[in-house]
This record gives structure tokens, C-alpha cells and sequence, in this order.
């Protein structure tokens, strides 16, 4: 099926953007790509005149059948979601949503490369994107990738745009997989402490068990103790056999799946809870790696919240504590990402992203300046200095 798109419409709309771009490129001036905005605290300061992509906007295909969409990078993303499922499908890698209603696009999914409370088990987005299309910074408008899985050769650059921040070029559009809704799902409910909680996602890890999405969170007082949400998706006896394996207390799913929304887009108590001096750290680590208090490093900042079977474990702190956070994750393997910084704490004084090793860091800048090479596409970004 394809939407009803005004295809002239799309057309003027790029028009006009290469028009921008090559003369912003001509005289340097920065732009700064933007669709609903629902994401601008995310990363490094914002420079640069707005470039808007909300008018690049609606389903150009979508064949249920070979389970492939291809939306404008402008599409609201709830908008996208509301019509796969209508034909019982999804995106499974359940992209957070920020802002107002509806304010999320799909250019700014990619861009981002966020991934939901799914991620550990299902994918990241860019297992997802099969090809797209982008303006570069010299103004031509590229095509990559294409709608099947097996269509690249070569260094795969749709995929490399995901997680870019819009440095490398301004996205049009995009080819994503899809996959059908579950039979059924469940939830269930552990009362344990992190090590505990650790220890059980590690062991039925190992196991064959239709695992989706799991949390805990210290909700009890602070005394160590907290609970242990899992989401079990798939077949309905393998969920169902699961269930009666692991134990637990079984929740509502009409209840619970507005706290696994708030998980996704990081509104639980727990976060809100957050003063408004403190800064929230993302950090990836080794899905083995301990309780974060028995790393000595980490003792200072409390329980964290843990995502994705213990790979993501989310983190409130000072902004003098960045460094000593910073270096905890990187001993247990991992990486830190300052996510949203509270009012002490200036980004671009504190840098967002890890500083990258030598040979990425020159990779990146080469990169960069092959595809924007008068550097005008979301200047510092990323990284400050370029």
C-alpha cells in the first residue's frame, strides 16, 4: 500500500532544502536540522540556523506482506506506528518518544539512534534501517541502501547515518523492517535486590525463554531491595510455559503498559525523581557486569535503574562526579553518555560522549568532512570541536 503523499509537493519541498544547503555551504553559515524538536536536549549545545524537515512528511510505501515501510524522515512517528498496526506489525526496537504528542519523527529516530526497553533482546535501530536518503553537505541528494535486507555492498552508509546527530547529512527519507505484534505478552513482577536481580536476567539469558524487555528499580526505601520487572513477547505457550518457570506476579497488561512507555521514554518516578541540579547518565556496559555499588568507583551515586537484562544501567549524579562516573563505566568495559544535564552542569564544559581513541576519532573527522565537508550540518553536535 502507499499513502497519499503529494509527490510535487515532496519535490518543491527538496528543491528548496538543496537550494539551502548549497548556499549555506558556499558561505559557511551553519544549519541545524530539526523535525519536532523532541530531542534537542540531547547531545552537545545547538548552533546554526533551524533547517525544519517537518514538511517532508508521510508513508511513501508500505507493504505489509514483505513486512518493509518507507516513511519521509518528517512522518511523526506515532503516526507511523499508528499504521503499522493497524496491520498487526511494528517497530520493535521501540523508539522512544519526547515532547509533545506527536512531536517525534522518523528522521529524528535515525538520527538519534535511541532504542527502547526492547533493545537487548530485539536490535537497535539501525538493525532495522534498510536504506535511505540523504542530502550531503555539497547539496547532492544520495540514495543508499535500498528495501530488502540484502542489498548492500560495500561499506553500509544507511546504517551509518543512525545514531550521526544529523552531522553527516540532512536524512529525506527511510526504508525500515518491520515485524509483526506478538501473540502475547506478560509481565512479571520480582521483589530482589540488584545483585539478585543481576544474577536471575544473566541465568535466563542462557535459557530458551521468549525474554523482551526487563527493569529494576529501587522503589522500596532505599534498603537495597527493589523490583524486577520482565516482559516476556512471543508465542503464546512459550510465554505462558515461562511464566509458570519463572514465578513472579503476573501484571495486568492493560496496566503496566503505560509504566513500560514511561520506561521508554524515561518518565518513571524514578527519573522524575531526579533534582533538578543533577545530571541523568546513560551507561553501557557488559550485561555481566556486577552491581554498579560493588564497583568502588561507583559507591557515591546510589542504585542505579537497569535496563536491557543489566547491559544499560541509567544513573543520577553531580556534575563534578562526570569524571569519576566516566571512568567507572569505562573499567567495567563500557561507555558513559551524559543524557540530560541538570541546571549545575554546562554541555559543551561537560562533553556528552566519551572522548574517542585515536583511530575512531580520526575516522569520525574524516567521515565529517567527506560528507559536510564546509562543516555547516549540526556543528558540535557531537563533539565540540567539530
Amino acid at each position: 500500500m502507499s499513502s497519499d503523499i503529494n509527490a510535487p509537493d515532496s519535490l518543491n519541498v527538496l528543491t528548496v532544502m538543496i537550494a539551502r544547503i548549497r548556499a549555506a555551504a558556499a558561505t559557511g553559515a551553519p544549519l541545524r536540522i530539526r523535525g519536532g524538536g523532541s530531542k534537542d536536549f540531547y547531545a552537545q549545545a545547538l548552533h546554526g540556523e533551524i533547517l525544519d524537515t517537518t514538511a517532508l512528511s508521510g508513508v511513501v510505501s508500505y507493504e505489509p506482506s514483505e513486512l518493509v515501510v518507507t516513511a519521509l524522515a518528517g512522518t511523526p512517528l506515532a503516526e507511523l506506528e499508528a499504521l503499522l498496526a493497524t496491520q498487526g506489525q511494528c517497530l520493535p526496537f521501540e523508539p522512544p518518544h519526547f515532547g509533545s504528542p506527536g512531536s517525534s519523527t522518523v528522521g529524528g529516530m535515525v538520527a538519534s539512534g535511541l532504542s527502547g526497553p526492547a533493545r537487548a533482546s530485539v536490535g537497535a535501530v539501525r538493525d532495522y534501517v534498510l536504506g535511505l536518503k540523504l542530502i550531503n553537505g555539497r547539496g547532492e541528494h544520495l540514495t543508499f541502501g535500498g528495501q530488502v535486507i540484502k542489498n548492500v555492498a560495500g561499506y553500509d552508509v544507511s546504517r551509518l547515518m543512525v545514531g550521526a546527530m544529523g552531522t553527516l547529512g540532512l536524512i529525506t527519507e527511510v526504508s525500515l523492517k518491520v515485524l509483526p505484534i506478538p501473540p502475547l505478552e506478560a509481565t512479571l513482577q520480582f521483589e530482589c535486590t540488584q545483585t539478585q536481580a543481576l544474577s536471575w536476567l544473566n541465568a535466563w539469558g542462557g535459557q530458551s525463554l521468549p525474554l523482551n524487555a526487563s527493569c529494576w528499580v529501587d522503589d522500596k526505601g532505599g534498603n537495597g531491595v527493589g523490583t524486577l520487572y520482565l516482559r516476556l513477547r512471543g508465542a503464546r505457550a512459550a510465554v505462558d510455559a515461562a511464566c509458570k518457570t519463572l514465578g513472579g506476579q503476573r501484571q495486568d497488561n492493560a496496566e503496566v503498559a503505560a509504566d513500560w512507555q514511561a520506561c521508554r521514554d524515561q518518565q518513571l518516578p524514578w527519573f522524575k525523581e531526579r533534582s533538578d541540579a543533577q545530571d541523568l547518565w546513560r551507561l553501557s556496559v557488559p550485561q555481566t557486569t556486577p552491581a554498579m555499588p560493588a564497583i568502588p568507583a561507583m559507591s557515591a551515586f546510589g542504585s542505579p535503574l537497569i535496563e536491557w537484562h543489566g547491559g544499560l544501567r541509567w544513573v543520577r549524579a553531580d556534575a563534578a562526579q562526570a569524571q569519576q562516573l566516566r571512568e567507572a563505566a569505562q573499567s567495567a568495559g563500557g561507555h558513559a553518555t551524559l543524557f540530560i544535564a541538570g541546571n549545575s552542569c554546562k554541555k559543551g564544559v561537560t562533553a556528552v560522549f566519551d572522548v574517542l581513541k585515536p583511530p575512531l576519532d580520526r575516522i569520525h573527522r574524516e567521515l565529517k568532512r567527506e560528507f559536510d565537508p564546509a562543516g555547516i550540518f549540526n556543528p558540535q553536535r557531537m563533539y565540540s570541536d567539530f
